[in-house]
């Protein structure tokens, strides 16, 4: 997942850059991260992206029933809000923290 963010920014391919955040929103829903994963989705969710990533309504919809729907909107303003490179080098972190925390529970 780092390669894509990592690819997509590098080469300026911001309009494709937020479907490989999606993917990185859906992971960490899937992961328990709630907090990141709904501040990477509010950069992530364009129209275009939308309609090619499916599983980011699902992603959505259970991040609003786990944080709060008042709560979910906030922290997708704020990632909205974030520059492309604050937002990827939000989602290089956040993915760094969800490896080190399955590495601890697979030794």
């Amino acid at each position: 997942m780092i390669l894509s963010i990592r690819y997509f920014f590098d080469s300026g391919s911001f309009f494709v850059l937020p479907q490989a955040l999606a993917a990185c929103t859906v992971l960490l829903d899937r992961l328990g991260h709630f907090e990141p994963a709904a501040t990477i989705s509010g950069f992530a969710a364009t129209p275009y992206t939308l309609s090619i990533v499916p599983e980011m309504d699902v992603a959505t919809a259970h991040l609003r029933d786990a944080l709060g729907d008042q709560t979910y909107v906030s922290l997708a303003h704020s990632g909205e809000k974030m520059t492309t490179a604050a937002v990827v080098a939000y989602a290089y972190d956040q993915i760094d923290h969800a490896r080190r925390e399955l590495n601890a529970v697979s030794k």
